[in-house]
């Protein structure tokens, strides 16, 4: 399965997810015409906030790309859904996830035992910033694990959280 790496910053409520997919066209567009559609429902500030939503959108299984652009897919973004595509296909959430433990870690933590999964083309493809880079994604994926109640944020930093029985 493949796994997006663009990951938005976490929203207020999981129904920003749901208003983001329902922005998506049901006939194919192109990029640019789904993300200025994107930016114009959503209020979204920029094309590249648009742009990673789409991605984003993609990696959840809501929206896909076809040979005539992108399309929303009839998917219900329930919570337990939105976890599993998460987990699933969003690059770092699952390796985030499994670096967490009952042990409160603040952000750098996580980064500094996430850092040896960031592929080696980022580190060439952006030698002065990919750690930049790649600190604010890990920011953004402990954001989301928050949301989909896979994670804890604590005083002392982020804990896992265990799944109801």
């Amino acid at each position: 399965m493949t796994r997006f790496k663009l990951v938005p910053a976490a929203p207020d409520s999981l129904e920003e997810v749901v208003e983001a997919q329902q922005a998506v066209p049901l006939v194919p567009g192109t990029e640019d015409d789904c993300c200025a559609r994107l930016m114009h429902r959503r209020g979204f500030p920029s094309r590249d906030v648009a742009r990673t939503w789409l991605t984003f959108l993609r990696a959840l299984g809501l929206a896909a790309e076809r040979d005539s652009g992108f399309v929303r897919r009839s998917r219900e973004p329930t919570p337990a859904y939105l976890r599993e595509a998460f987990l699933d296909g969003v690059y770092g959430a699952r390796e985030v996830r499994d670096v967490l433990g009952a042990e409160p870690l603040d952000d750098d933590a996580v980064f500094e035992r996430f850092e040896e999964r960031v592929p080696a083309w980022e580190h060439h493809k952006d030698p002065t910033g990919w750690r930049e880079t790649w600190r604010a994604r890990v920011g953004h994926l402990l954001e989301w694990l928050v949301l989909l109640d896979v994670a804890e944020r604590r005083e002392a930093g982020y804990v896992v959280r265990e799944p109801a029985e």
